[in-house]
């Protein structure tokens, strides 16, 4: 029986991690999430996800850890969670009628070895009138996501395309975190979820 702790305050990653029938803990890996200098979003993500697993692990030691690190990249930049309205209503338009990557970082750290990895997908947002995205921006969702929105609430009807995993885009690519935890042996034919 593995003790698997989300390292995540997430509630979309809870929630998507309890849909597959895993039992798990949450404890928040805490950290600074912020970009080194010249330091390219799929590093940043991977890096972040690193660090939070280690958080976790040092308070955990016994424990398989699963942390998690989403960014939002347009034009090479990423795309935070914003600060206030103003910044919600400039990122979420800076989106509109483009494509963007999203992409997650993934660490699982345990007893039994660790597995990391990067996904990314493409999204394309169609072109948004003023009055959509004021109405988005109304519903209050932008405070706590990447780029300012998230695909599984109000903002569903302003993505037009999704190339590649769309759990990925609301925080945790669960394909590939499965695989990870088949390669781990948590998860097994005949076996019970952990």
């Amino acid at each position: 029986m593995h003790d698997l702790v989300l390292a995540s305050a997430s509630p979309r990653r809870r929630e998507m991690l309890s849909r597959l029938g895993l039992r798990f803990r949450v404890v928040a890996g805490d950290i600074a999430e912020v970009p080194r200098p010249g330091e390219a979003a799929e590093a940043f993500a991977l890096r972040a996800a690193r660090e939070k697993a280690a958080a976790v692990r040092a308070r955990e030691p016994a424990a398989l850890v699963l942390a998690a690190d989403t960014v939002v990249v347009l034009d090479g930049a990423i795309l935070g969670k914003p600060r206030d309205l103003a910044e919600a209503r400039s990122m979420v338009g800076s989106l509109s009628g483009r494509t963007h990557v999203v992409s997650t970082g993934t660490c699982l750290r345990g007893p039994a070895g660790a597995r990391e990895r990067v996904v990314s997908t493409r999204v394309t947002m169609k072109t948004i009138r003023p009055w959509e995205l004021e109405a988005y921006l109304a519903l209050g969702e932008w405070a706590d996501k990447a780029g300012g929105y998230g695909i599984q609430e109000g903002a569903a009807h302003l993505v037009s395309a999704v190339e590649g995993s769309y759990t990925n885009v609301v925080g945790l690519p669960l394909c590939e975190v499965v695989e990870d935890l088949i390669v781990l042996g948590v998860l097994s034919e005949g076996a019970r979820p952990v």
